[in-house]
C-alpha cells in the first residue's frame, strides 16, 4: 500500500493507522514516556524548586518571573535574548546551521504557542518566545520532529538536498533526493521501500510532504541513532539533548572569556504537535531563559529531565 497524504495520521501514542487495509504499524513514541518509564514530563526527580522557580508543576514554575534578558522588540533569537553581563555570543561561521538557528524568526513578544489544531498551549512558566514557523495541520511535528524540521529547513534553504535524510523507526532510510526523483514510500508489515509514483519535483510543498512522512515514522530513538554522542563540555549550537521520549535543541550560546563559563538557549516542540518555542530555565529565574553548560548531572527543562549523557550532534 502506498503511504500518501490523507491516508494516515499520527495519533497521540504514535500508532500510525493506515486506512484501506487497516495495517497498523507500531512505532516508538516521538514523545511520551521517559527512559525510566515515567509519565510525560517530570519523572519524579525534581529538587526543591521553592527558592528557584516558585510553585512547580513538573519542572515548570506556574508563576515564573519575567526574565531580565529579554528585548521585547527583538524579532530573532539573537535580537530577543541579550546575554548576561560579562558574556558575549559565541562566534559562528557565516551560513552555518548555528547561524541559522541563532537568527530564527520569532513571533511578537507575548505570543502564545499554538497546537496543530489551533488551540493554545497555556504558558505555565514553560516558554519565553515562539518561533515563527508553521506547525502544520496534523498531529505530527512533535519532539524529535521539530529538531528534524529545523535541520531539514536549513539544508533545504542552502540547496544541500543530498544531506536531507532521516531514518524511520524500523531502520528505513528516507532520503529526500529519492523523494525529489518522484519515488514514494510504501509500508507493508513494518517494511518500507520506494516506488516510483510521481513526477520529479523539488517544490517546497513537496518538501513539506516529505517531512510529514518522516514525522509519521521517525522518532527520538531513530534520531539519536543518526547522531553522535558528544560531551556537554564540547557543546555547540545545533546539538540536541535527546532521550527516549523527548528532544530539545541548542539554538544559541554565549561565553565568558574571563571565567570560561558558557550559557545556552533551548527550543522544543512537544505533544500534541505544537509550535516550536524557546524554553525558560525553571531552575534559575535570574538567568532564564539561559542555561549554564556546567549544569551538573541532570538538566531540568520545563517539561523533561535530561542527563549530561544525552547530548548528540548531527554528522
Amino acid at each position: 500500500m502506498l503511504l500518501s497524504e490523507g491516508r494516515w495520521r499520527k495519533c497521540p501514542r504514535c500508532i500510525v493507522v493506515l486506512s484501506l487495509v487497516l495495517v497498523v504499524l507500531a512505532v516508538v513514541p516521538a514523545c511520551g514516556l521517559n527512559s525510566q518509564g515515567g509519565k510525560e514530563g517530570f519523572a519524579g526527580e525534581l529538587p526543591d524548586l521553592e527558592s528557584t522557580a516558585g510553585n512547580a508543576q513538573g519542572n515548570t514554575a506556574s508563576k515564573a518571573k519575567r526574565s531580565p534578558y529579554i528585548n521585547p522588540d527583538g524579532k530573532t533569537i539573537a535580537e530577543r535574548f541579550p546575554v548576561p553581563e560579562g558574556f558575549t555570543r559565541i562566534p559562528v561561521a557565516a551560513g552555518s546551521f548555528a547561524e541559522y538557528l541563532r537568527n530564527l524568526p520569532l513571533k511578537p513578544d507575548g505570543a502564545e504557542v499554538k497546537y496543530y489544531d489551533g488551540r493554545t498551549k497555556p504558558n505555565r512558566g514553560i516558554y519565553e518566545a515562539v518561533v515563527d514557523i508553521d506547525v502544520g495541520h496534523r498531529d505530527l511535528q512533535q519532539c524529535a520532529d521539530a529538531v528534524m524540521r529545523l535541520r531539514a529547513e536549513y539544508l533545504y534553504g542552502k540547496g544541500r538536498f543530498a544531506e536531507i535524510s532521516f531514518n524511520f523507526a524500523n531502520g528505513f532510510r528516507a532520503d529526500y533526493r529519492k523523494w525529489m526523483e518522484g519515488y514514494r514510500v510504501v509500508v507493508e508489515d513494518n517494511r518500507s521501500y520506494w516506488v516510483k509514483r510521481a513526477a520529479p519535483s523539488n517544490t517546497y510543498q513537496d518538501f513539506r510532504r516529505y517531512l510529514d512522512i518522516v514525522f509519521a515514522y521517525a522518532n527520538t530513538a531513530s534520531l539519536a541513532k543518526q547522531m553522535a554522542p558528544v560531551e556537554v563540555s564540547r557543546m555547540e549550537i545545533g546539538d540536541v539533548f535527546v532521550d527516549q521520549g523527548h528532544a530539545v535543541i541548542v539554538v544559541d550560546m554565549a561565553g565568558n572569556r574571563e571565567t570560561g563559563a558558557k550559557l545556552f538557549l533551548l527550543a522544543q516542540s512537544y505533544m500534541p504537535a505544537q509550535e516550536i518555542h524557546i524554553l525558560r530555565n525553571p531552575m534559575n529565574d535570574r538567568l532564564s531563559p539561559w542555561y549554564e553548560v556546567n549544569f551538573g548531572e541532570k538538566l531540568y527543562t520545563p517539561e523533561w529531565t535530561f542527563t549530561n549523557r544525552d547530548l548528540h550532534r548531527f554528522p
